[in-house]
């Protein structure tokens, strides 16, 4: 299927340290589907295979029937899959708008030199892009915030400029990691709120991270769920959050990882190295 995404066997291993151990799942055109687990369960160590950060020791990821898992992340952004961050990584001295730009270069189609000369071709383009991005600011709620820095923003706003950032991409599927991390009740309510609409409106496929169980058994029409880098868990949001394996793994029943798997603090220190 075109915007199916389906992950295979998917193992990561550093250092002789297995962060991923056989993973698999299938996200299917225009749905929710959220991969949960503890930390240190090998969610961010997914997504950035997915995104191609990282480079999957065995296994296969493929999308609309392209593999993944031999290509860079401007190629994989190129086929229409995007991604937000746990944390933020916006420039926080460039506007809301200029950010939102950044968004739009894969669609670019004038040179460099066309861009740098301001030729009219350049121009015509410049402002159909700026219009675009107008247009999602107003969808994700930052509208009035077009010409601000970035970093004189809340974090609350902040989140959701990049939400928006990501979509300004035109994606087929949209990554999205820990999208309410931080926010408060009314904050994670009209981000949620968003991802209702862009999947409903935009007809993409969203892939997320979260850690907000609320959020996620609302949202999700399917839940994978990892546990010191295997797959322990996965189907409908009410079926999941039943399954006796999940309750052991979140209410910190006696289990020890086996021989050679990645810790949670092992996975942190790799993430912040």
């Amino acid at each position: 299927m075109r915007d199916e995404l389906i992950v295979s066997g998917l193992t990561v291993r550093f250092a002789g340290l297995t962060a991923l151990d056989d993973v698999g799942f299938t996200v299917a055109p225009g749905s929710v589907h959220a991969v949960i687990g503890p930390n240190g369960a090998g969610k961010s160590t997914c997504f950035n295979v997915l995104s191609g950060v990282y480079r999957a020791t065995e296994g296969s990821v493929t999308f609309g029937g392209t593999e993944l898992t031999t290509l860079a992340p401007h190629r994989i952004a190129a086929l229409g899959i995007a991604r937000t961050f746990q944390n933020i990584a916006l420039s926080r001295h460039l506007s809301v708008e200029d950010n939102l730009m950044l968004g739009r270069h894969r669609l670019t189609k004038a040179g460099f030199l066309s861009a740098g000369l301001r030729l009219p071709r350049a121009r015509r383009e410049d402002a159909r892009h700026r219009a675009r991005v107008r247009d999602i600011a107003e969808f994700v709620g930052v509208g009035d915030h077009l010409a601000a820095p970035v970093g004189m923003l809340p974090y609350g706003v902040q989140k959701r400029i990049e939400l928006a950032r990501g979509l300004a991409m035109e994606p087929r599927l949209l990554l999205l990691d820990e999208p309410v991390a931080g926010m408060n009740g009314t904050e994670r309510q009209r981000m949620a709120d968003v991802i209702v609409r862009a999947r409903a409106d935009l007809g993409i496929s969203i892939l997320l991270v979260e850690h907000d169980m609320g959020m996620v058994m609302r949202l999700a029409d399917e839940v994978t769920v990892l546990d010191f880098g295997k797959r322990i868990a996965g189907g409908p949001p009410a079926d999941v959050q039943r399954d006796p394996a999940v309750l052991r793994a979140y209410l910190g029943a006696a289990h020890e990882p086996t021989a050679g798997t990645a810790t949670a603090t092992e996975e942190e220190e790799r993430e912040r190295a």
